[in-house]
C-alpha cells in the first residue's frame, strides 16, 4: 500500500551526491532500477533524472519493518529513502558518477508500487519502437532519452538568452490562421461559430513574422510549433518546433553572422567548438560536387562530370544521355574494386529507386586491367582517359550514372551516402557545417504544368537575375540560404521581397492571377502598401538540431511524445473518431472511403 511523503523533503537528486557528502544524512526519492536481496542485506539502485545511487538496507540500521519493506522492492517502485552517505563498502563502480559512495538507509517509504514493466528501463534499449512508443511514459524514464530532453531544454534556454542579448523580441504568433497554398498540406480546423469555414494550423509563422517587420519590431524570434500534413521520415514529424527569427534592415551577411554565433554558443553544450566563419557553397557547386543541396562533407567521394570525355565514345547509354541534353557523372569508391558482383547488383537496384535506368561500373584491378559493365564498348584510350578523370587507381570501384542532370544528381548523391554508410565513413563525432546559397528561385512542376517556388513565393531573387524572370524563370537564382550539418538541413531562410512590383512579377511567374494572389495573401499585400522595411529571416528545425547534437538516429529520440509514420500516436491512439454531436455542431459529415480513395455513395 502506497505511503505518504508528508513530512519528508528531498534534499538532493541521486547523482548530485559525491564523496564530499560522506557523513551527511540525506533524503533521496526516485524509482528502483534494480534490487538485489542477499539475505541479511538488500542492495537497491535508485534512479532519478540525474542518475543512480546505490542504497544499502540492513535490519540493524533500518529496523525489521523497514527491512521488510526493502525486501519487497521491485523494478519501478517509487520510494523515498533517508540515510547516511558513506564510502562504498564494495568495489568502486566506474560506470556510475556516484560509484565511490552509497547511502546506508535509516528510513524508507514506498510511495508507489509498480507492475512489471513491458520492457526494461535501460539505456540503448533493443525493444521495438512500437512497444516503446505505446508506453512512452516508461520509455522516457530511460537515461539516454532523459539526457536528450534535458539537452533540448538547455538549448532552448541558450537560444532565448542569446537572441535577447542580440536585441530580438520573443513574440508569439497565432496557431489558428488562414490556409494558404504553395507548400505542404495544411492541417485544417473547422470553425463552430463560422459554419463551413476553416482555420489552418501554421506550417510556419512566415507571413506573420513578415507582418511584424512591417509593424516596426525590427528583430523578432519565437520557438514556434508548426504543423505539416505530409509523409514522415526519420527527421520529420507532423508537428515540430522551429527556432524562428526575422530581422529588418538586414542582408544575408547580417543573418549569417548572428546565426553562426548562435550555433557556436549552443553547440558548446555538447563540447563542439565551431570554427567561424562557416564555409559557404553555391547550390550549383553543391549539386555538381555532391549531388545534393545538403551535402555531407565529412568524406570525399565527390561527383565527377565526365560528359566531355564520353560524349563520342562507343557506349550508347553514355552518348544517348548526352544527346538528350543530360550528363554523365561518376563517383570513385576508393578501395572497393574487389566488391562482389552481387553487392554491385544491389547498388544498381538502389540506384533504380532514385530514378536510374541502370548503373554503369568499372573496377580497376590491382594489375591495371578492368572489370566493367561497359568497357567492351570503349577503346583503351577512352577508358584510360575516363579512369584518369575519376582519379582511379588499382583497387577502386568507379560508378557512373547517365541521364538528365536532376536524375544523375539524385542517383549519385544518394549512392554516395549509401556507400559511405557501408564503408563506415560517417563519423558522428565530426561536425561539418556548411552554408548553401543561391538556390534556384523557381522549379517546374510537371504535374501542375507550372513553376513553383523552391522555398516560398516571398523570397527575393538575385538582382542580377531579375531580367530573366519572364523569359527564363528557371534560370533565376534566389537570395536564399540553408545551414547544413553532416548532410542534414538544420534550417533555411532568405532575403524577403519588399517591393510590390517584384512581388507581382513573382506571382505572375507562379501562375497566380491578381485576384487569386489578393484572395490568398491579401492581408500581407495590403500591409506592404504602408511602408515595409527590407527584411530577412531564418528558421531552424529544433528537433533536427537536437538530434544531431545528441547523436540520435531519429528525431523521435529527442521529442517527448512523437508520432509514428502514419502520423498517429500509439500511446494516446490519436487521431480518433469524435462524438457525433461534436460533428453535428460543426456541420461536418464523415463519409467512408474505399482503399482507392473514392468516396462510397
Amino acid at each position: 500500500m502506497a505511503e505518504s511523503m508528508r513530512g519528508l523533503k528531498r534534499t538532493c537528486l541521486c547523482a548530485e551526491l559525491t564523496t564530499e557528502h560522506i557523513g551527511q544524512t540525506v533524503t533521496v526519492m526516485g524509482w528502483v532500477q534494480k534490487s538485489r536481496n542477499k539475505g541479511g542485506i538488500v542492495f537497491v539502485d535508485l534512479r532519478d533524472r540525474s542518475g543512480i545511487i546505490q542504497l544499502i538496507f540492513e535490519e540493524s540500521n533500518i529496523g525489521s519493518e523497514g527491512f521488510e519493506k526493502a525486501a519487497k522492492l521491485r523494478s519501478e517502485f517509487v520510494v523515498a529513502v533517508t540515510g547516511e552517505v558513506t564510502k562504498r563498502s564494495g568495489a568502486v563502480n566506474e560506470n556510475l558518477a556516484t560509484g565511490e559512495i552509497e547511502v546506508v538507509a535509516r528510513d524508507i517509504r514506498i510511495l508507489s508500487e509498480s507492475e512489471t514493466p513491458p520492457f526494461p528501463i535501460e539505456e540503448n534499449s533493443k525493444t521495438k519502437d512500437d512497444l516503446r512508443l505505446k508506453y512512452r511514459y516508461l520509455d522516457l524514464r530511460r537515461p539516454d532519452l532523459q539526457r536528450n530532453l534535458i539537452l533540448r531544454s538547455k538549448v532552448a534556454m541558450e537560444v532565448r538568452e542569446f537572441l535577447s542579448e542580440e536585441g530580438f523580441l520573443e513574440i508569439e504568433t497565432p496557431m489558428l490562421i488562414k490556409s494558404t497554398p504553395e507548400g505542404a498540406r495544411d492541417y485544417i480546423v473547422p470553425s463552430r461559430v463560422h459554419p463551413g469555414s476553416f482555420y489552418a494550423l501554421p506550417q510556419s509563422p512566415q507571413l506573420l513574422k513578415q507582418l511584424l517587420m512591417c509593424s516596426g519590431f525590427d528583430r523578432y524570434f519565437q520557438i514556434a510549433r508548426c504543423f505539416r500534413d505530409e509523409d514522415l521520415r526519420a527527421d520529420r514529424q507532423p508537428e515540430f518546433t522551429q527556432i524562428d527569427m526575422e530581422l529588418s534592415f538586414a542582408d544575408m551577411d547580417d543573418v549569417i553572422d548572428v546565426n553562426e554565433r548562435l550555433l557556436k554558443k549552443i553547440f558548446k553544450l555538447v563540447d563542439v567548438d565551431i570554427s567561424l566563419p562557416i564555409p559557404r557553397m553555391s547550390w550549383q557547386e553543391a549539386m555538381d560536387r555532391f549531388g545534393s543541396d545538403r551535402p555531407d562533407t565529412r568524406f570525399g567521394m565527390e561527383l565527377k562530370d565526365v560528359t566531355e570525355i564520353v560524349k563520342d565514345c562507343g557506349f550508347g547509354v553514355f552518348t544517348g544521355a548526352v544527346e538528350n541534353g543530360g550528363s554523365v557523372r561518376g563517383i570513385n569508391a576508393k578501395g572497393q574494386g574487389a566488391m562482389p558482383r552481387k553487392k554491385i547488383d544491389k547498388l544498381v537496384d538502389f540506384a533504380k529507386d532514385f530514378g536510374a535506368k541502370g548503373l554503369a561500373y568499372l573496377c580497376v584491378n590491382e594489375d591495371g586491367t578492368y572489370k566493367s559493365s561497359f568497357a567492351k564498348f570503349m577503346t583503351e584510350e577512352e577508358l584510360s582517359k575516363l579512369v584518369a578523370a575519376m582519379d582511379g587507381e588499382p583497387g577502386d570501384l568507379l560508378l557512373f550514372a547517365a541521364d538528365k542532370n536532376k536524375v544523375v544528381w539524385d542517383v549519385l548523391g544518394n549512392l554516395r551516402l549509401e556507400l559511405a554508410r557501408q564503408m563506415e565513413l560517417l563519423d558522428k563525432n565530426v561536425y561539418n557545417f556548411l552554408w548553401v546559397t543561391d538556390f534556384p528561385l523557381l522549379e517546374y512542376n510537371e504535374d501542375l504544368g507550372r513553376y513553383q517556388a523552391t522555398h516560398h513565393p516571398f523570397t527575393m531573387p538575385l538582382e542580377e537575375d531579375l531580367p530573366y524572370l519572364e523569359s527564363e524563370p528557371g534560370r533565376v537564382r534566389s537570395q536564399a540560404y540553408d545551414i547544413v550539418l553532416n548532410g542534414t538541413e538544420l534550417g533555411g531562410g532568405s532575403i524577403r521581397i519588399h517591393q510590390n512590383d517584384v512581388q507581382e512579377r513573382i506571382f505572375k511567374a507562379l501562375g497566380f492571377a491578381e485576384e487569386d494572389a489578393k484572395e490568398q495573401f491579401g492581408f500581407l499585400l495590403n500591409a506592404f502598401q504602408y511602408g515595409v522595411p527590407p527584411h530577412a529571416g531564418l528558421a531552424y528545425g529544433l528537433d533536427r538540431v537536437i538530434m544531431l547534437m545528441a547523436k540520435a538516429d531519429s528525431i523521435r529520440e529527442v521529442i517527448a511524445f512523437p508520432k509514428v509514420k502514419d502520423a498517429s500516436c500509439l500511446m494516446t491512439e490519436a487521431p480518433s473518431a469524435v462524438d457525433a454531436g461534436q460533428l453535428a455542431e460543426l456541420g461536418i459529415e464523415v463519409t467512408e472511403q474505399e482503399e482507392n480513395g473514392q468516396e462510397e455513395g
